[in-house]
């Protein structure tokens, strides 16, 4: 396949493996707190950890060296990542931040029940602090778990401005363990954020080089013969698509870190031998989709997104943006590497867990950087007849927000709807893909993790312990399509970017059903502020509540809300580019 490189002057003056793994010593300083007092230290984190119900949080400019180059990074207290709090179920908590920027800034309490006007998103629920402000944020703590906060303006995130948050349970922790650690995973440019962002505006796979090569077509042709390896690549051509557009970013640019700490300066913790070890994984990157392993150990998942699930055994995780995972490991007297390799392929992070100071483990070189297929392009679809899509059959509706109301025979949406309905605003220059005929299964992980040998977690193991909180069925049925035309680079829901969208309405109280028909061929992390969305299976069987769903290419996946949060709420996808593209909306729950 042919394809254009990138058409801007300026080169990477450095070396691309240590542009990828960083310096061993780089970083920013810890920022000091004020009044506040360090946690018992049963929870350990690489940052600052905040206890009590009263903080200070300052957000500044603060310089920083990852990668050789000195940058200037949006910190909160000084440091990447910001100070981790630790609440405690049931507390009101209140946070003071003062803005000491030139510009707007935020902080999103990502996860958490609250009330609409202390969510911390600007031109929705506040206004946004403004330079040399402080706002206080107010609000009872009213869950547990493992979540996070970040800013929720312009490119902030992405320049250093998130932390984590760990709540302790009424009554004390279920899940029994003896070390209790955060790694939190991040990735890191040296570019400006929106200078990275104008360059895929201008070409999408600026950051793409994990082209389809001539070397690989002539694999394919000794493998399936020559004849098939070409019209693999003429389905594509014809298509416009490229079958390695796994993910906008890469290692080319990015730096991915494991607790702000670069792959080669290796972020390392100790243990004792016969320790029972919870790690609580939190993915704070603004662009990166990760997955991880710990070779030579398993990890027993036990919560997602802070609710606790029945423990499921695994060797590997995929997560997006926005997503937690709490696993509990138990290692022997050995040294371990905790890897995060990124979804494309093109770096990872790392960390060690030692039982003696100097004690080291391999670490992994990367899996390879598989295509998508056809399954991820056009579902469950014949693909004898491609490439080539008739859409002349398939309903279409000129509302974008498409509901189908049965609150009078709520037998009639026992099971989601498998009926795929096009909103006419689809058919446009933003969307340059639909999927007729989408997969509902839950099972599967993922491109890149399909039959690796290890034992891979899929969204169809989790089980949310309990059940679901709501027993009611649902009143209607709400289907949006996640859209995108990646030659202009817009991303969107129903082919309507954020600024062409009306917001989506949802009655206070009501239950209701949501469908996500994901019609392009990226994951997407979608996140729903302020009310959980409790995922099911194709048989309309609840599985898990959470507030972070992955939505693989040409996958249809559906989740019951409750609505029981008044106000005004965001909902978009948690890859920073593609919410600032477009693929986000409000709703507004009244």
């Amino acid at each position: 396949m042919k394809r254009s490189r990138p058409r801007f002057p300026e080169k990477l003056s450095m070396p691309r493996r240590r542009f990828v793994q960083g310096l061993a010593t780089g970083g920013a300083l810890l920022g000091a707190s004020r009044s506040l007092a360090l946690v018992e230290p049963t929870l350990r984190s690489s940052a600052a950890i905040l206890s009590g119900t009263e903080f200070d949080l300052i957000v500044a400019e603060t310089p920083v060296n990852f990668t050789g180059k000195s940058r200037i990074a949006t910190t909160v207290n000084g440091s990447i990542p910001a100070p981790t709090l630790h609440w405690q179920e049931g507390d009101t908590v209140t946070i003071h931040v003062t803005n000491h920027l030139r510009e707007m800034t935020s902080i999103h309490w990502h996860g958490l029940i609250l009330p609409f006007n202390m969510d911390g998103v600007p031109g929705i629920s506040f206004k946004g602090i403004a330079p040399g402000e402080t706002f206080t944020y107010r609000f009872k703590v009213q869950q547990n778990g493992t979540y996070w906060y970040h800013s929720h303006s312009g490119g902030q995130e992405m320049a250093g401005m998130y932390g984590a948050i760990i709540i302790t349970p009424i009554g004390g922790e279920s899940i029994q363990a003896d070390v209790d650690l955060v790694v939190q995973l991040s990735d890191w440019t040296d570019e400006r954020p929106m200078r990275a962002y104008d360059k895929l505006k201008t070409q999408s796979d600026y950051y793409n080089f994990t082209q389809p090569t001539l070397l690989e077509l002539f694999r394919d042709a000794t493998d399936n013969g020559l004849d098939s390896a070409i019209d693999k690549r003429r389905m594509w051509n014809e298509m416009r698509m490229n079958p390695t557009d796994l993910s906008d970013l890469s290692g080319h640019t990015l730096t991915f870190l494991m607790n702000g700490t670069t792959p080669a300066g290796n972020w390392s913790e100790l243990f004792n031998p016969g320790e029972r070890i919870r790690l609580r994984f939190i993915n704070a990157a603004s662009n990166t989709i990760y997955d991880v392993r710990i070779p030579n150990l398993q990890m027993a998942v036990v919560q997602t997104d802070g609710i606790d699930v029945e423990p499921v055994t695994v060797d590997e995780f995929r997560f997006g943006s926005g997503e937690t995972y709490d696993v509990i490991i138990e290692p022997n007297d050995d040294a371990y590497t905790i890897f995060a390799e990124s979804i494309e392929r093109s770096g990872f992070a790392r960390g060690t867990l030692t039982s003696r100071p100097g004690l080291t483990a391999e670490v992994p070189g990367l899996s390879p950087s598989d295509w998508l297929d056809m399954t991820d392009m056009m579902g469950a679809v014949d693909h004898s007849t491609m490439p080539g899509m008739d859409h002349s059959s398939m309903p279409a509706t000129d509302q974008h927000e498409m509901t189908t109301d049965h609150s009078e025979h709520s037998n009639a949406l026992a099971v989601p709807s498998t009926q795929v309905r096009h909103a006419s605003s689809e058919f446009g220059a933003s969307t340059d893909m639909l999927v007729d005929t989408p997969r509902t299964n839950l099972n599967d992980p993922g491109v890149g993790l399909r039959n690796n040998g290890r034992r891979v977690l899929t969204l169809a193991d989790l089980k949310t312990l309990g059940g679901a909180v709501d027993s009611r069925p649902p009143e209607r049925e709400v289907e949006l399509h996640l859209t995108g035309n990646m030659e202009r680079y817009s991303w969107s829901i129903d082919g309507l970017e954020y600024g062409e969208s009306t917001p989506i309405h949802f009655r206070h109280g009501e239950r209701l059903r949501v469908i996500l028909h994901n019609d392009t061929m990226m994951t997407h992390p979608m996140h729903l502020h302020g009310m959980w969305s409790e995922l099911e299976n194709d048989q309309g069987e609840f599985l898990v509540r959470k507030h972070t769903i992955l939505v693989q290419p040409a996958q249809r996946i559906s989740f019951l809300v409750t609505a029981d949060a008044l106000g005004r709420w965001a909902w978009h996808c948690h890859l920073l580019f593609h919410m600032e593209a477009g693929m986000f909306r409000q709703v507004i729950v009244s």
